[in-house]
């Protein structure tokens, strides 16, 4: 899959900023800005090597540690950029208090230099740890009282790949299968690359077990890789496929709906067409509908059919505390945490891990999300 030339034209002006802004005005040897030139370079092309590795930007069939230093010069670099900008915006708004333009010293540059390398470690291992548990309790109107207290966990853009193999799988499903919980949701983009580049990395996945079942539905990652491939494979890992179907669970009487439906991804390239209302149709009158839904985009219109809880992922929460509000905009608002939607709630997770293409965590954590659902009289 091609990079698309908006993030070539961001890219390029990254690059641009750092050589002009950055290291062009320092007080170096020619030789040592060319060096710290030409390995920016080498770092800002990470996508273009992961091509090069697997066929895929999505896929970087790197060594794990060759794949986190490039997300950390890569992080690094990117923060820099921002970090200058910032710096230059600052000296602009200056000039009149100055009588003038004015230069940051080298020592200030080398500062923001420190912190960005700094801040883009400490984003990499916040991105490639096992994620820790979030509780959180959910009311919903109507819902039966025998299923007051039952729990879900959702784990969503799990990202199975070089950056977080079979060892970082087995110890997450050890941890889930720890927490007992009723159910298990996995909204969408479990794995980057091809099922035979990631068939042992995603092999711990068939021992996830929950009394009510483990279920799946397609992220758009899926799409990327070969959705029909993909989804044959989880079946055979024991995961329940949700993909445009629901399923009532009764406890004592009381009914409550599970729903699915495809990724977005899917309206593209002859795959099952996405239709929520069919997928709606059936369900009991009086039963609660929980909604999986791999992004948030869309949940207005589930809201307007009267589902009363969407999971959804997708965001990775954003990534960065303040540039979140760009994921925001790009997922109809939606980017982390719970929203209230037209009487529906919306919980858009940040997401178990990430796409090792941009592995990078600051204020926005990864989270094991342990669900308890809680009765709510109905109007």
């Amino acid at each position: 899959m091609r990079r698309g030339p908006i993030p070539q034209l961001i890219f390029g002006l990254i690059y641009l900023l750092i050589l002009t802004r950055f290291l062009w005005p320092m007080d170096l040897p020619l030789w040592a800005k060319i060096v710290a030139a030409a390995l920016a370079l080498v770092a800002l092309q990470f996508h273009r090597w992961s091509k090069l590795s697997s066929g895929s930007v999505f896929s970087p069939e790197f060594p794990r540690s060759v794949v986190a230093l490039f997300n950390w010069a890569f992080g690094a670099i990117v923060l820099l950029a921002l970090l200058q900008l910032a710096l230059d915006v600052g000296l602009l708004l200056g000039i009149p208090f100055n009588g003038g333009v004015v230069s940051a010293p080298d020592d200030v540059r080398y500062g923001l230099a420190g912190l960005a390398a700094v801040a883009a470690a400490i984003g990499v291992h916040q991105a490639m740890r096992i994620p820790p548990l979030k509780d959180i309790e959910i009311g919903i109107a109507g819902l039966p009282r025998q299923f007051d207290g039952y729990t879900i966990l959702q784990l969503t853009d799990l990202h199975i790949s070089r950056l977080f193999p079979a060892s970082w799988a087995r110890t997450v499903v050890e941890r889930s299968n720890k927490l007992g919980v009723d159910l298990i949701a996995i909204t969408g983009d479990l794995i980057d690359g091809t099922p035979d580049a990631r068939r042992t990395d995603i092999e711990p996945l068939r021992d996830l077990n929950a009394p009510d079942g483990v279920f799946v539905i397609s992220g758009n990652h899926e799409y990327i890789f070969g959705y029909d491939g993909w989804m044959a494979h989880f079946a055979a890992l024991g995961l329940l496929s949700l993909e445009n179907r629901h399923i009532v669970i009764e406890r004592n009487g009381g009914k409550l709906v599970l729903a699915g439906i495809t990724d977005r991804a899917s309206r593209r390239g002859g795959h099952p067409v996405r239709d929520l209302d069919a997928v709606l149709q059936g369900t009991p009158e009086d039963a609660p509908v929980i909604l999986l839904d791999h992004q948030p985009s869309d949940a207005r219109h589930a809201a307007e059919l009267g589902v009363a809880l969407q999971l959804s992922g997708h965001t990775h929460g954003g990534l960065i505390w303040g540039i979140d509000r760009l994921a925001a905009r790009a997922n109809a608002g939606f980017v982390s945490g719970r929203y209230d939607v037209g009487g529906m709630t919306l919980y858009v997770n940040n997401g178990t891990a990430l796409w090792p293409g941009f592995a990078l965590r600051l204020g926005r954590p990864s989270e094991l999300t342990r669900i308890t659902l809680r009765h709510i009289a109905g109007n």
